[in-house]
């Protein structure tokens, strides 16, 4: 089965906004620095994320 990321960050890269995928095999997610309050909207984070404008 294959596994799909879905996503709405347009100005990164990978992202594919007219279907809202990424268009990466395999993204990291990352701890964000000093978060530890059990909220995944503060304690993970992409790690793969670059900006379109470079």
């Amino acid at each position: 089965m294959d596994q799909k990321i879905r996503c709405t960050v347009e100005s990164c890269k990978y992202n594919n906004c007219h279907d809202r995928m990424c268009e990466l095999n395999q993204i990291e997610v990352q701890a964000c620095p000093g978060c530890s309050n059990g909220s995944a909207k503060d304690e993970s984070m992409c790690g793969s994320y670059k900006c379109k404008c470079h």
